[in-house]
Formats: C-alpha cells, sequence, structure tokens
C-alpha cells in the first residue's frame, strides 16, 4: 500500500475525477487549497487587507491504494498532461506506506 496524493488547478478538478475512476481508484479524499508558484504572491497575502487574493485556487486529491493502480494513475496523469496548452500540469506524488492499521 502507498500514499498517492495529487494536485491540480481548480479547472482540472472533474479531469483528475475521471482519472482517479479510470485507474479503478474509488477511495480518495480531496480538499480545496491555494497554490503558490512564487513566494512574492504568499507575501502580498500575508497583510490585513491585501489588495490581490493570493493563491491559485486548486485541488489536492489522496488516496491510500495499490502500487499497480497507481501506475496506472501516473500513466493517465502524464497522457493528460503531454496534451495540456497551460502551464498548470497536473502533479503527482507516492508516497510509501511503513505500516497501517
Amino acid at each position: 500500500m502507498k500514499l498517492i496524493i495529487v494536485t491540480a488547478v481548480e479547472q482540472f478538478q472533474k479531469d483528475v475525477l475521471k482519472l482517479f475512476k479510470k485507474a479503478q481508484i474509488e477511495s480518495f479524499s480531496s480538499s480545496e487549497i491555494d497554490g503558490y508558484k512564487d513566494a512574492t504572491s504568499l507575501l502580498m497575502t500575508s497583510s490585513w487587507f491585501p489588495s490581490e487574493k493570493g493563491g491559485n485556487e486548486s485541488s489536492l486529491f489522496f488516496s491510500f491504494t495499490e502500487e499497480e493502480k497507481i501506475e496506472t494513475l501516473f500513466g493517465f496523469i502524464k497522457e493528460f498532461n503531454n496534451a495540456l496548452e497551460t502551464n498548470n500540469p497536473i502533479k503527482a506524488v507516492v508516497v510509501p506506506i511503513e505500516k497501517y492499521i
């Protein structure tokens, strides 16, 4: 069992859900997050009344699942990212799990 963590801008949330389903990863969690590409935008939001919104609206997904399903998902994510015309690819990482109950 491994932990997969996937992040994507809000526009790709439905696409990520489709990729998870296509890879047969049916048990996962998600959360809305703000994504930042540089520290400047983070510093601007630290004031009491920022003049502009801080980060980009993004989504974070994670699932504890089998390695085979993760490999399948990585293949689908690579295909998706290769077809993108933006500079906001879906990103994914895998974390090994030493112990679980």
